[in-house]
């Protein structure tokens, strides 16, 4: 399970002042569910899934995954989590094959388990003609598969995904989201940040609405539709996000 506990990333630019990436957020998201956080691009979504990741430390609050703290024990949270995104690199001169394996030795995996897994996350992701191919060569969508395959070679009990279809082409997109879906039946958490309004309500169990920061809405698809008095998905944002909106002019 997360929980997040008033959560807040503050930054400082020479120009803007202190800037509030991330402002007092607080939610929860069960095992077995997806908790889509909706925003535009610079709302807030990505620095907040880095500081569940640990890959921010916060400037004040703290959230609990796998009951672990992300400021006191990052180490064991990172040890159950499993985080994609699309600013993720990958090492150029290692094979798919390679780079997987050695994300799961990382990871602390014995060669038998890890074989096991790579075999395993090769098939169902449908990577084994290019698994021997420089990760320089593969095409965008190969590459994001190869970002799920080490994502996941541990097998944890948290997946957290930052715009895990940006940029990839319709059937790679659907791909992505199917396997999303699985996770979700497997029993995992999983958190899914997306500025796209049909995946959200495709996948997401739960959806919290963030803009500047803050975490302005939240609820089932269902839930937001009677709060609101709209059935379009992209209505609802318009009403939520509005009255707190400020363009990338005014930054």
């Amino acid at each position: 399970m997360i929980e997040v506990r008033n959560l807040s990333k503050y930054f400082r630019d020479k120009k803007r002042g202190e800037i509030r990436a991330a402002d007092d957020i607080s939610f929860r998201c069960l095992p077995g569910q997806i908790y889509g956080l909706l925003g535009a691009n610079g709302a807030g979504k990505t620095t907040t899934l880095r500081m569940l990741a640990t890959i921010l430390e916060p400037t004040s609050g703290t959230a609990i995954v796998c009951g672990h703290d992300i400021v006191e024990h990052p180490e064991k949270v990172r040890a159950c989590v499993g985080f994609l995104s699309t600013a993720t690199a990958l090492y150029p001169r290692l094979t798919a094959r390679e780079l997987v394996q050695y994300f799961g030795r990382l990871n602390g995996l014995g060669d038998d388990v890890l074989k096991t897994r790579v075999d395993k996350i090769f098939d169902r992701l449908d990577m084994n003609g290019f698994r021997d191919r420089r990760c320089d060569k593969l095409s965008t969508g190969m590459k994001q598969k190869t970002s799920i395959a080490r994502t996941l070679v541990h097998d944890p009990a948290v997946m957290i995904f930052d715009e895990p279809t940006l940029g990839l082409d319709i059937m790679t997109a659907r791909a992505i989201t199917a396997f999303i879906r699985e996770c979700r039946d497997l029993g995992k958490t999983v958190i899914f940040s997306t500025h796209i309004m049909s995946e959200v309500e495709k996948l997401c169990d739960v959806i919290g609405i963030i803009a500047n920061g803050k975490l302005l809405a939240e609820g089932t698809l269902q839930q937001l539709r009677e709060k609101y008095g709209e059935q379009d998905l992209e209505e609802i944002f318009v009403k939520v996000v509005a009255p707190h909106y400020v363009s990338s002019e005014d930054h």
